[in-house]
């Protein structure tokens, strides 16, 4: 009689190994109805499924976890047999050696057969966690297809493609008589990024709704440290300069790159933090109606923290202390939101109100002047607009702020943009439109200022950098 365990005591060593490895010999009986799936942090993570028959525990490799809904089907690699005891087995296995990693028991319980053969093997689970019908079918070598007949659990819902995030406005800080109702935050200095986990993986959206999960590999082990965690989270993805400090222009050289070795590269040299401020679905419940206080709560209960992720505690009230604080660590300013409102996906609420230390503000790139002197090869300014009654207005030029590196990746991008004529509407002072090169109004960036003139130009504007999560229609005035 074939030895089924051979193939599993051929890649262990009893002697390098916390896992049971039963020796050669007959093998134990039970009621072949146990099941068990175990949390695999190995080189990639997955999670384990395994099925009690003819003494082994019949196993496959499931990179995504057991599917919680029938539309969503997923992948499971058909592995050796595995002893019993292995259905108890939670623990640590050596690096170096096969399946090197954390294992954590996910669920167990037990099943009814309802069919089993060489091609399919259908099962009902009942288990802490899982409760349902599912069929494994084998399509090709190792690779099966688990599927979940049964409909989704009434109070669950399929992760989200797509919650728009909700935005702040610009305002003061509520009067102190209005104080306790809002919970205070930080504003943080980065580019917004809603990141939607399942199965150990995420992906991250821009606010324009690009995929920007290529460009943050850092957030690949977020993922592996939720494990099982379904979640839509939103937050801020942020840099740090030499000194500690949060630093928008240290995040630019993070925001354009699409090579994945120069990715690799700089995440090396100017790593990035997910700063975590909310919670809108998770494990297949939506959370975005709940009240602010109630999903910081459950953001919270998560204990979100590690090398590039966090999750930066809020105030109930003390607007103006926490505001004092942001001042003093020169920070961008605090955000204040009622503890009882919603999240409303893709609106700009009142619920929410933004209070900058700053004054910044979105601008459209119209066109470009020459340098002189030191900068005689390159950009000397950049020419600005504002969307406005359909149109584009002037809204004046800047030539400080910038780095070396920022002028020619601007000189880069705007040449393939230019054009003959201005895009904006209304009459312009002679000396900017001399020698201007106009450009089409694809690029966003983000500009410092003291104060609008009253014809509507910025005072004293100095660059911050492109915005790439952000659209020429996204551009409003700050005021």
């Amino acid at each position: 009689m074939a030895d089924k365990l051979a193939p599993y005591r051929g890649k262990r060593s009893a002697a390098r190994t916390p896992e049971p490895v039963p020796a050669a010999g007959p093998l134990p009986r039970g009621h072949d109805d146990t099941f068990v799936i175990q949390e695999h942090h190995a080189r990639a993570l997955h999670w384990d499924f395994r099925l009690e028959r003819g003494g082994v525990l019949v196993s496959w490799a499931v990179p995504k976890g057991l599917p919680l809904n029938p539309e969503d089907n997923r992948l499971a690699v058909h592995t050796e047999d595995h002893p019993l005891a292995y259905a108890s087995f939670a623990g640590h296995i050596p690096a170096g050696e096969y399946g090197g990693g954390e294992v954590a028991i996910w669920d167990r319980g037990t099943y009814d057969l309802e069919k089993w053969t060489d091609d399919e093997v259908k099962v009902v689970l009942h288990g802490h966690r899982v409760e349902g019908r599912y069929v494994l079918i084998h399509t090709r070598g190792t690779q099966w297809l688990m599927h979940r007949m049964d409909p989704a659990p009434a109070d669950r819902s399929a992760l989200p493609e797509l919650v728009r995030p909700m935005l702040a406005t610009l305002g003061e800080l509520p009067p102190p008589a209005r104080d306790d109702r809002y919970g205070y935050e930080l504003k943080w200095d980065g580019v917004r990024a809603v990141v939607y986990a399942e199965g150990g993986r995420v992906r991250a959206l821009s606010r324009n709704d690009l995929d920007v999960t290529a460009a943050y590999p850092e957030l690949r082990a977020f993922g592996e440290a939720l494990g099982s965690t379904s979640a839509v989270f939103d937050g801020e993805l942020v840099a740090f300069d030499r000194s500690g400090r949060i630093s928008f222009g240290a995040l630019q050289p993070r925001m354009h790159v699409q090579d994945a070795a120069r990715v690799r590269r700089l995440a090396a040299q100017t790593p990035v933090t997910y700063v975590i401020f909310d919670l809108l679905h998770l494990d297949g419940r939506d959370t975005a109606s709940l009240p602010y206080r109630q999903r910081r709560e459950l953001l919270e209960g998560l204990g979100l923290s590690g090398a590039h992720w966090d999750t930066p505690p809020y105030t109930e009230g003390g607007g103006t202390r926490l505001l004092t604080t942001s001042r003093e660590q020169g920070l961008e300013g605090v955000v204040a939101k009622l503890l009882d409102s919603v999240y409303e996906p893709g609106r700009q609420s009142r619920a929410w109100i933004k209070v900058k230390n700053l004054r910044t503000q979105e601008v459209v790139i119209v066109g470009w002047r020459p340098g002189r002197g030191g900068r005689a090869d390159t950009i000397g300014s950049l020419l600005l607009g504002i969307p406005d009654a359909g149109g584009l207005r002037y809204a004046g030029s800047v030539g400080t702020g910038f780095t070396r590196q920022m002028l020619d990746d601007l000189r880069q991008r705007l040449s393939k943009l230019e054009r003959r004529t201005t895009p904006l509407t209304g009459a312009l002072p002679a000396r900017d439109v001399k020698d201007t090169h106009w450009v089409t109004p694809k690029l966003v960036g983000e500009v410092r200022f003291t104060e609008w003139t009253r014809d509507g130009r910025l005072r004293h504007p100095a660059w911050r950098g492109l915005r790439p999560d952000k659209a020429p229609a996204d551009v409003v005035p700050e005021t």
